[in-house]
């Protein structure tokens, strides 16, 4: 019987004809696996996290998303004063605003996000021009930051839901605590209740 030599050539040509049918098929099956199953779709708001916060309207606790915007979506649904206060850390002039004089019964809201803040039993008259408190209504609804500015001597306050700029704390406040939220007026809605 004679032996049959084989053209290396031609080998070669077979291989990679091969091997080029096998990595087609595997992209394919790739492709198939993704249209059979795809990744299921991100929320617009990828970085949120829930976190625990209280309730005045539940008397308890509840658990929330974080708000994430960026800066041009919060200037679309806060005025330019509450954008500079709760956005840009401003501050308000002292007593032309709205609740620094403001003794009716209910709950202080963050006017960015609607989280409780403060209310009206922990208000108090500060003499300052700005609603002040002796404390949140819970301590996870606020969050304190190094002071960005050197002239106020207070440690800010943010709101722990949408991390805007309340206003700051200080230790001048009534006995027991001592403590005083000066707080604009403009990072503040207030509901009667």
């Amino acid at each position: 019987m004679k032996s049959r030599t084989e053209n290396p050539k031609s080998t070669r040509t077979v291989a990679g004809f091969i091997a080029a049918v096998s990595l087609l098929a595997a992209i394919a099956a790739v492709g198939v696996a993704d249209q059979r199953s795809p990744a299921p779709a991100r929320p617009a708001v990828s970085k949120a996290k829930s976190i625990r916060l209280y309730s005045v309207e539940r008397k308890g606790y509840v658990m929330s998303e974080k708000v994430v915007k960026s800066e041009a979506e919060w200037q679309k649904v806060l005025t330019p004063e509450q954008f500079r206060v709760t956005r840009q850390a401003g501050t308000e002039r002292a007593f032309a605003n709205a609740y620094w004089d403001n003794h009716e019964k209910g709950v202080y809201r963050c006017v960015a996000c609607g989280n409780d803040l403060f209310t009206s039993g922990t208000k108090f008259d500060s003499g300052t021009g700005w609603p002040s408190f002796t404390g949140p209504v819970a301590k996870e609804n606020v969050e304190m930051k190094g002071d960005q500015s050197a002239f106020t001597g207070g440690t800010e306050v943010v709101c722990a839901r949408c991390g805007s700029h309340l206003g700051h704390i200080f230790d001048d406040g009534p006995k027991p605590a001592g403590l005083r939220y000066c707080i604009n007026s403009a990072a503040l809605s207030f509901k009667k209740g």
